[in-house]
């Protein structure tokens, strides 16, 4: 973030809050935080510059290549770890109905697992069935 100054005051080029106003936003990851509320939201000024079409047009890939779309059903290919469960998810593991979204580092896919519930995953370790 690079803060602009003019005659000893610092301006803030972010937006403010849209919740209280606040004037003392700051970027974490691709969202934007208000310390006086706690609010987050995204980041626009990425969107209005036109590159918000070049992200509707992103190209997700499984492990192998194939290009997965929203709704479809893909299988896990090498077995994970889960923070807090005893077995992790096995590799073969079927995800049905898969969301994707632009996630932080680097989950871009949301779904639902049996067994674990919702969580996400690395388009990286699937298979599109």
């Amino acid at each position: 973030m690079r803060l602009k100054y003019t005659r000893g005051v610092t301006e803030n080029p972010l937006p403010p809050c849209p919740e209280c106003a606040g004037a003392y936003t700051y970027e974490m990851g691709a969202l934007l935080v208000c310390p006086e509320c706690g609010h987050e939201w995204p980041h626009a000024s990425g969107e209005s510059d036109g590159s918000g079409g070049a992200a509707e047009e992103r190209v997700i890939k499984d492990a192998v290549g194939n290009v997965l779309a929203d709704g479809d059903t893909v299988t896990v290919v090498k077995g994970l770890k889960v923070k807090g469960s005893p077995s992790g998810i096995k590799a073969g593991t079927k995800v049905r109905n898969i969301r994707l979204v632009e996630g932080v580092d680097g989950h871009d896919i949301d779904c639902r697992i049996e067994g674990f519930g919702p969580m996400q995953l690395k388009s990286s370790v699937v298979r599109k069935v």
